[in-house]
């Protein structure tokens, strides 16, 4: 037979005994529940926010930091590019110095004993603006020398010139004039025109004696800086009117 519980159902207890309260207890706890979660929630956010604003103000006190430091040393910046350019100014006028002293100690060593200058004329650049006694200087952009004198003979002369080209940063010799007296023609000229004697006067007391004027050229120095431009190397231009020297004419 099939058991039939006769107990009225508001007494019955336990899990056969009806719901009483109905789903409202439920639906507080799920809102408890979701109001804890919120709150949560919250907390973490504003967590986030107060370790965000606090990382922010690190950095605007490292930035502040550094920007200071940075001011600080702005001073040694400028130092480093004074010193810089000094160091350039100071290279570029070196590169553009020219030795003049090693240059005129070289000329004693190498001078024959055969001549004797009577003019010495020594110059940085063609353009620098410096009485020149030679037409052949101004077509030379580097430091040269125009030397005037005599010599015994036109192979005195070319001796000259020989010896002249040993010197140490010559480039060419340029003669623009060596002529040489003979008798009962007053004046021989050999190589290009020019005038008598130059500044220094006519040297030739005897017959056999050449007056010369010659110009040194040292090409491969470099040009002096002008108006703050830097130093360029001198071109080789040719000199007009320049002429070997002929080693046959007499001596007397």
């Amino acid at each position: 037979m099939r058991p039939v519980n006769l107990i009225p159902a508001q007494e019955r207890h336990g899990s056969q005994s009806p719901l009483r309260t109905g789903p409202l207890p439920y639906i507080v706890l799920g809102a408890l529940v979701a109001l804890l979660a919120g709150m949560a929630l919250l907390v973490v956010t504003n967590n986030q926010i107060s370790e965000r604003k606090s990382g922010i103000v690190t950095l605007k006190r490292e930035d502040a930091t550094a920007q200071k430091r940075a001011e600080r040393l702005g001073s040694y910046v400028q130092l480093a590019q004074l010193r810089q350019e000094r160091t350039e100014t100071v290279s570029s006028l070196a590169d553009s110095r020219f030795d003049w002293e090693r240059v005129m100690r070289e000329l004693s060593k190498v001078l024959p004993a055969d001549v004797w200058l009577t003019t010495l004329d020594a110059s940085a650049s063609g353009g620098s603006g410096e009485a020149s006694t030679s037409g052949m200087r101004g077509s030379i952009a580097g430091p040269a020398l125009e030397i005037g004198g005599c010599a015994k003979g036109q192979k005195g002369v070319a001796g000259l010139v020989t010896a002249l080209k040993e010197i140490d940063g010559v480039t060419r010799v340029g003669v623009e004039s060596s002529a040489i007296s003979s008798e009962g023609s007053g004046v021989e000229a050999s190589g290009g025109g020019g005038e008598e004697g130059g500044e220094g006067g006519d040297c030739r007391t005897r017959q056999f004696i050449a007056q010369f004027q010659m110009v040194v050229a040292f090409d491969a120095a470099p040009v002096p800086a002008v108006g703050g431009e830097p130093a360029v190397e001198a071109t080789a231009v040719a000199p007009e009117g320049s002429e070997e020297v002929s080693e046959e004419s007499p001596e007397g």
